[in-house]
């Protein structure tokens, strides 16, 4: 078990990480919802059909609780959606004194702290990651739902209550999940440190591996590679750009796959390779490309762009990226592992760059 503090310039928070976290910390964080008038939790039909025992022992001496249960996957990141959940909530008389519990993977905790974020203006909310992703969705405060033309478009930066990281939820993944989470890992890896890049690399050798090994230790690393850059720079308005690594591209394919075709983290990997690509062609990085891409194909990941993939569809979902301004397209970038740039873009570099995806098929 371990306590990692996340500081932001609007609340300091803890984020508790160990295998049967939830029973550990039981006691303590009870003790803590009592202190709400309701507790309200947000989760979705697989990690309810999996875990409802769980949330029913952790929940068991509070009186005021009621679940709200959505569709799985990036369907739950719906106006619609968050519309029926608001509704849930307002017949079920929260007040501001009342509590929301984001129990699932990336999407529940992004969906439920945008929900208590705009309900009557902010009430408190717990994430309780329950995916390999939320390792990385549950720290630091994005809260947000998509809209048809791009990811996360609609949103703010609302940091939690605590994060409460039950490692031992994770076994029940499918392995795709897994991958999709691991993606993250090796976002973090490449914006940090060559030393946690090749720790991975040598660890987790095939899809076998993220179950016989144990991805504790680097999900703290994970989390505290983004909560030192959260800790500098809360609102994006910086640093915390540098997140974004592969996400640019990555977004952008996502949202041509209508938010189903590519999970988060297998756009990302393409988002990534992306950057790679460009920043060799522009920052000078010297990085064995083939290696990362023989090790990502070990692991299952799929690194060909599919020949289907238009670029007009492309580019103009970069155009909606968070990070577009004034029609300028802004890429996070490698001059070398660990060192980031956020580097204007123009469409023949990015169209050089989608064909040099292209031609890796």
């Amino acid at each position: 078990m371990s306590t990692i503090t996340v500081q932001t310039a609007s609340k300091t928070y803890s984020v508790r990480i160990g295998h049967d976290m939830l029973h550990i910390f039981r006691d303590e964080f009870l003790n803590e919802l009592k202190g709400f008038s309701k507790v309200f939790v947000l989760t979705d039909k697989h990690v309810f059909s999996l875990h409802k025992g769980k949330l029913d022992t952790l929940l068991q001496d509070l009186d005021q609780v009621t679940y709200y249960v959505t569709p799985n996957g990036e369907e739950a990141k719906t106006f619609q959606v968050y519309e029926d959940v608001m509704t849930k909530i307002i017949e079920t008389g929260l007040d501001r004194k009342s509590v929301l519990l984001a129990f699932g993977g990336g999407v529940i905790g992004d969906l439920g702290g945008f929900v208590a974020s705009t309900y009557m203006r902010g009430i408190p909310f717990y994430q309780i990651p329950t995916t390999v992703l939320a390792h990385d969705s549950a720290v630091g405060g994005k809260v947000a739902i998509n809209h048809p033309l791009g990811k996360n478009l609609v949103g703010q930066f609302y940091q939690p209550e605590a994060v409460i990281y039950d490692t031992s939820l994770l076994k029940t993944l499918p392995v795709r999940e897994m991958r999709s989470g691991f993606a993250e890992l090796i976002k973090h890896a490449l914006i940090s440190d060559q030393a946690l890049l090749d720790e991975l690399m040598a660890t987790f050798k095939t899809a076998d591996d993220f179950y016989s090994k144990d991805l504790t230790p680097f999900l703290e690393k994970g989390i505290l590679v983004k909560a030192g850059i959260v800790a500098q720079d809360e609102t994006e308005q910086g640093v915390r750009a540098y997140l974004n690594f592969g996400h640019t591209f990555g977004h952008a394919l996502e949202a041509y796959g209508q938010f189903s075709r590519f999970l988060h983290g297998e756009a990302i990997i393409y988002g990534m390779l992306y950057a790679i690509l460009m920043s060799e062609a522009t920052q000078n990085l010297a990085f064995d490309l083939d290696e990362l891409i023989s090790w990502l194909d070990g692991l299952g990941y799929e690194t060909a762009l599919p020949s289907d993939v238009p670029f007009e569809a492309i580019f103009e979902n970069m155009l909606h990226d968070k990070k577009t301004t004034f029609e300028e397209i802004k890429m996070v970038l490698l001059s070398q592992i660990g060192e980031m740039k956020l580097v204007p873009c123009d469409r023949a570099l990015i169209l050089q760059t989608f064909n040099q995806m292209k031609k890796g098929e």
